[in-house]
């Protein structure tokens, strides 16, 4: 039943965001009662019956083909992410594949550890999908002190945005932040249906955060592959980096994120300066361990 919900609720606010003169097709004036396309529109514009489409935004794409998807992610214009959201939930809604419980890795091996320590000039560190930090250098470390001073393990991105008031000075555009932090777990969620530890955070989010709240139902999505982050260090002060995304493909669902400083800017010299602080704070493991619940 909640994977009907999400279909539907998906498929109707993608509809709801397109006018008919972006999909080509004449408005016949103001008198419209629903914003967006009607889902005539769209059947017409993917191709389908006006039935068939109803039946997918009940939420049953039961047996849909994958060439049906395609029509349907471009009658609703939907971008990249969205796309890959679309076919995931019809994954899930499929009883006729054998849907594989994703392992959600919750450890760092050794030798990708070693790797992070390598990495001497720059933050670094190792998330899963639904955004705890596992493993970090030793100025990735310095760089999210912030969310270590919380006494929860692992540390979690989404739950410092949301459930932190350090986070709303920590993040210089915390709305954007917030809304890209829900579409990414959102996107997750699609993935990897079956994640419990997912589910508990989102319910958590939702319990203790109006904010977190809202943002879920609007159904957003996106990919967290490369961009820029705008911090405000309590120690060195503004920070604006760019970080790129890298998939293990050993550990299904981590991946390394590295961000950089454009060179001979400030943001470089808040980082070197960021280093030398570092240099003299403890070691993650020996933070995570003084932090650590009993």
């Amino acid at each position: 039943m909640e994977n009907r919900n999400d279909i539907r609720d998906f498929l109707a606010s993608r509809r709801a965001r397109i006018t008919p003169e972006e999909a080509g097709l004449p408005s016949y004036g103001s008198n419209r009662r629903v914003p967006g396309l009607r889902r005539e529109e769209v059947a017409l514009l993917a191709g389908v019956s006006v039935d068939y489409y109803t039946r997918l935004e009940r939420g049953n794409l039961n047996g849909v083909s994958d060439g049906v998807l395609d029509a349907l992610a471009g009658a609703l214009q939907l971008d990249e992410a969205e796309r890959a959201h679309l076919f995931d939930l019809a994954r899930a809604a499929n009883p006729t594949v054998r849907t594989r419980r994703r392992p959600v890795q919750e450890q760092v091996r050794p030798s990708v550890q070693r790797i992070l320590d390598a990495i001497t000039g720059t933050p670094a560190y190792v998330r899963n999908g639904r955004r705890d930090i596992l493993a970090t250098n030793r100025l990735g470390y310095a760089l999210y002190s912030d969310m270590y001073i919380d006494a929860i393990r692992p540390v979690n991105i989404a739950r410092f945005v949301f459930l932190s008031p350090r986070a709303r000075t920590y993040f210089l555009n915390w709305q954007s932040t917030a809304n890209d932090t829900v579409a990414i777990l959102r996107s997750e969620a699609g993935r990897n249906p079956y994640d419990r530890g997912l589910m508990d955070l989102v319910d958590e989010l939702s319990t203790l955060s109006e904010e977190f709240r809202t943002r879920w139902a609007s159904h957003n999505v996106r990919f967290h592959r490369t961009g820029f982050k705008d911090i405000h260090h309590p120690v060195v002060g503004d920070l604006h980096l760019r970080f790129e995304a890298m998939d293990l493909p050993a550990d299904p669902g981590l991946a390394l994120v590295v961000y950089t400083a454009e060179a001979g800017s400030a943001s470089e010299d808040g980082l070197n300066l960021l280093a030398s602080w570092a240099a003299t704070t403890e070691q993650p493991e020996q933070a995570d361990t003084a932090h650590a619940k009993p």
